[in-house]
């Protein structure tokens, strides 16, 4: 795993990707904020955390994970050749324990006494349980009551691997609820605690940290591609939620002419209908949410 100035220059010195990002933050929490970032650029730039990172990718999450021809599915939808970058083959079944794995280091280097974090379906929180018990870092999951009871076996998960699971009953209760509660547990103590941020969201450093962590998935699967065919795909497409297996996989494509990359949010019952969707970047406007200059959606009080 790569880290290097290759991702220059996003984001800037003030965390902004363009006019988003940044740290809308009170000043007590922007010193904390800054601490994780020169703790980040400090060892991102070691060889010894390189190489434990590069060695748990290998030997503990499976890396690098496969690239798939789907050729029924490709004759389904039309010809389209269509190759799967297999994320769920790694262990815990996702593409989130690559920056978990990261942050848990982190955490340790920095003496953190807790890991927190939040979680919508699960993945995010299973996988940071994972590493936190791997490292050895007490770890705290908060999540929403609706989601706790839609996905049962990663809450059982979470449980087993020894994380303390915080039930969210506010608002919705789902993902953003979960976010606010995490947030809120962090704010007692920044100076001991640390919070691992499961999507290129939240104030900087942690939308770096994550596309960093997270560009594995780009460069392996750039690398796997050319190898098979001797060619970049014509389009490179994933699925937008907070955005960490998206970023992961675009940012390896930046800038190759002919490569298009295509985002996919989730519609729910229509684009029409206002507070049934999550289609943020395509139906959102400029706000602020979570300590960052983002798009927020129509229904969304900021």
């Amino acid at each position: 795993m790569s880290t290097s100035s290759t991702f220059a220059p996003m984001p800037n010195a003030e965390g902004y990707f363009g006019p988003y990002g940044g740290q809308l933050v009170p000043p007590h929490l922007k010193q904390a904020m800054d601490d994780i970032n020169v703790a980040y650029e400090t060892i991102r730039q070691r060889e010894d955390f390189q190489q434990e990172l590069a060695s748990l990718f290998a030997d503990y999450v499976g890396r690098p994970s496969p690239i798939f021809h789907a050729r029924r599915l490709s004759d389904q939808l039309g010809g389209a050749q269509i190759h799967l970058k297999r994320e769920d083959l790694n262990h815990t079944g996702a593409h989130k324990i690559n920056h978990c794995l990261g942050e848990a280091l982190l955490a340790k280097f920095m003496g953190k006494s807790k890991v927190i974090a939040e979680t919508g379906a699960g993945q995010h929180g299973v996988a940071l349980a994972t590493a936190c018990a791997l490292v050895g870092i007490p770890c705290e999951i908060h999540m929403g009551q609706v989601d706790i009871e839609k996905e049962h076996p990663n809450v059982t998960k979470m449980k087993i691997l020894g994380c303390k699971l915080v039930p969210v009953t506010r608002g919705a209760a789902t993902l953003k609820e979960a976010v606010d509660s995490a947030f809120e547990e962090y704010l007692k103590d920044p100076t001991n605690f640390i919070y691992a941020i499961g999507s290129v969201v939240g104030p900087h450093p942690f939308p770096k940290m994550v596309r960093d962590f997270q560009s594995i998935i780009g460069k392996e699967a750039r690398e796997q591609f050319l190898a098979k065919h001797g060619r970049l795909p014509d389009h490179v497409a994933a699925c937008v939620g907070g955005g960490s297996n998206a970023m992961g996989i675009f940012t390896a494509f930046l800038g190759d002419a002919g490569v298009h990359l295509v985002g996919v949010e989730p519609a729910g019952e229509g684009l029409d209908k206002p507070g049934r969707h999550s289609a943020t970047l395509s139906k959102g406007k400029p706000g602020e949410l979570h300590g960052m200059a983002c798009y927020v959606l129509e229904n969304e009080d900021g």
